[in-house]
């Protein structure tokens, strides 16, 4: 071998490299030409399959029983940077029945990389130059080579190795793992490098995994053209790392990194990812810059023609009569949902005391009895000759009164009595949406753009999130697939702006708009003696709608005090409302105040009811 007759020199070499570590107590290595390494210092462990353990017993100490191993490794490099090696492992006093010799393909390199190996061409032989099955196992980062090596004296075991070679500051740099580790112990390991130009310099570490010992050996040969490296009494968790040191030109090739995976290396903000967030930037101001444009139709068509319904909403008969008259037509359901573009509580809820104003339905307060709630009896009514009514009214009459004529408030709140109440709403509801779209308020139904608005939003949303994990686990782009997601919630919230309202529509709700701001000044309170109970009779529902309710109540109250006989006031006071034998006009905003809180409490628990009722049936 080479070092017959140079044993002392070694030994002197191997003492003096002990004691210097030890005084220092280097937690790593500092490799030659400067060049700080934490690769191997840090490097994980490796444990061969079904290997012997470490752990029983000192090292160099084996069993009577156990075959003597060796193992001479030929390593060349060639200029293209592979590495080409060669083991001939020899068995003496019996062979094991297989012998594994781990490779090592993925070792630590910094704190956010790896350093990959490309091993390939792994065979074996027995030492008469006959092929062995080798089975090839890759695991964790290593390849783990099984060589069947029963009734054999030794194997020879070839591979090649892509990625050892990185540039340095004087030069290349070779560093490799030469074993990773074995399946039982081995008394010698002896390794050779050969490259183009002779070695610079060199270094290596061996020992368990965490180990920053030298190795037992290490010297450029005789005529320093070799890199030679010796390591005794390997057990079958220990490695040998070694670097060697050219000059330039020796070989080509470069450190093969990837990307160590934490979360914040998943969601690196880089050029890439913050172009695509800049892309998503470009893309959300000009759809924000679209909305502003359709929904500022309503805006323009606003301080238009506003003016035009802000005067009083009477218009004169055929007979020279006035008759109340809103702009457009609209009733206080239709202006509910022109306005928010939803059908509210509200809407309905006007809706209801619009049919009451108008003869359809008669509200009769009941007798507040002891420890009990104010209620009220609702009475069908057959309303004005010569009058039609809308679809959506139809649907509403039924939901209140189905088959029967009366019916109290209570009532419909319960879900004995009124099982079907809250499907029959929901007809309304749907009905509302349809007047839109056949008036040509909307081009579409606003509640059928919002559903589909906020389920691709969801869908995009869900998409975004799906793309962000699949780029968190496989690259470092995680951060633009929360741009998606970004992209999914900013559509889901924005659903509720996405109907749009026809030119028509914008110009009805302007008429509206000017119609509300009508009501809400003092110029509506200035209508005729005489006329004044019917008239403002009419503008309470849209006063509901208007959330102005109990100030046009108690205008109502005083224009019947003023205008009323008193035998029209007595126990009823209104046509369309009554009142207990003790009730007087004066009590009116507050009944119609709280009538209209208890059908709002109503309808809004039923609603509420029925939602949790499928939630239930779903599950």
């Amino acid at each position: 071998m080479w070092w017959v007759g140079s044993w002392r020199p070694a030994v002197v070499a191997t003492t003096a490299l002990f004691v210097f570590s030890v005084l220092v107590t280097a937690p790593g290595v500092v490799w030659p030409e400067g060049e700080a390494h934490a690769a191997t210092a840090a490097a994980p462990a490796t444990t061969v399959p079904g290997g012997a353990s470490a752990a029983t017993g000192a090292v160099g100490l084996r069993s009577a029983t156990d075959p003597l191993i060796t193992n001479d490794i030929r390593l060349e490099l060639d200029r293209a940077g592979v590495l080409h090696g060669e083991e001939t492992v020899t068995f003496s006093g019996g062979a094991p029945a297989v012998f594994t010799r781990a490779l090592t393909e993925t070792m630590l390199y910094d704190t956010d990389h790896d350093r990959k190996f490309e091993v390939s061409g792994v065979e074996a032989t027995d030492l008469d130059g006959n092929a062995l099955a080798v089975e090839v196992e890759k695991t964790n980062g290593t390849l783990y080579a099984h060589i069947p090596t029963a009734a054999t004296g030794g194997v020879v075991l070839t591979y090649r190795v892509g990625g050892t070679v990185s540039e340095v500051t004087q030069g290349v740099q070779m560093e490799w793992r030469a074993i990773g580790a074995y399946s039982h112990t081995v008394e010698s390991t002896d390794v050779t490098v050969t490259a183009p130009l002779p070695p610079s310099a060199l270094s290596c570490l061996a020992g368990e995994p965490r180990s920053a010992m030298y190795c037992t050996a290490s010297d450029m040969g005789p005529e320093q053209g070799v890199a030679h490296f010796l390591q005794a009494d390997m057990e079958p968790d220990d490695r040998l790392d070694i670097v060697v040191n050219y000059p330039s030109g020796t070989a080509e090739g470069e450190p093969i990194l990837t990307r160590r995976w934490s979360l914040g290396s998943a969601f690196a903000v880089t050029p890439a990812t913050a172009s695509v967030f800049g892309l998503l930037l470009v893309v959300l101001v000009g759809g924000l810059a679209v909305l502003i444009r359709v929904r500022g139709r309503d805006e323009r068509a606003l301080r238009r023609e506003a003016s035009e319904g802000d005067h009083a909403p009477v218009e004169e008969g055929d007979r020279g009569q006035l008759r109340f008259a809103p702009p457009d037509d609209v009733h206080p359901g239709q202006i509910g949902t022109l306005i928010d573009e939803r059908v509210d509580i509200a809407d309905l809820t006007g809706a209801v005391l619009d049919l009451a104003v108008r003869g359809y339905i008669r509200l009769e307060e009941l007798p507040h009895e002891h420890f009990t709630s104010v209620d009220w009896r609702l009475v069908r009514l057959d309303g004005p000759r010569g009058e039609t009514l809308l679809a959506s009214e139809w649907l509403l009459l039924d939901a209140l009164f189905g088959e029967r004529r009366t019916v109290r408030l209570s009532q419909l709140g319960s879900p004995r009595a009124s099982a079907d109440f809250p499907a029959r709403i929901d007809r309304v509801r749907e009905e509302l949406y349809r007047d839109m779209v056949r008036l040509r308020w909307f081009a579409r139904s606003p509640s059928q753009v919002r559903t589909r608005w906020s389920t691709v939003g969801m869908v995009l949303t869900a998409a975004g999130v799906a793309l962000t994990g699949i780029l968190a686990v496989f690259t470092g782009a995680a951060f633009s697939g929360l741009a998606v997601v970004i992209a999914g919630a900013a559509v889901t919230v924005g659903a509720q702006y996405m109907p749009a309202k026809t030119k028509l529509g914008s110009r009805v709700y302007a008429h509206t708009m000017g119609f509300r701001d009508y009501l809400l000044s003092p110029r509506a309170e200035q209508a005729l003696p005489g006329r004044r109970v019917e008239l403002y009779s009419r503008y309470l529902p849209y006063a509901v709608i208007f959330d102005d309710v109990d100030r046009w109540a108690n205008i109502l109250a005083s224009a019947a005090l003023a205008d009323l006989t008193p035998e029209e006031l007595t126990g009823d006071g209104l046509a369309w409302y009554t009142g207990p034998r003790e009730w007087r006009i004066e009590d009116f905003a507050d009944s119609i105040s709280t009538f209209v809180v208890s059908l709002t409490g109503i309808i809004t628990n039923t609603r509420r009811l029925r939602a949790l009722n499928q939630f239930q049936r779903s599950r």
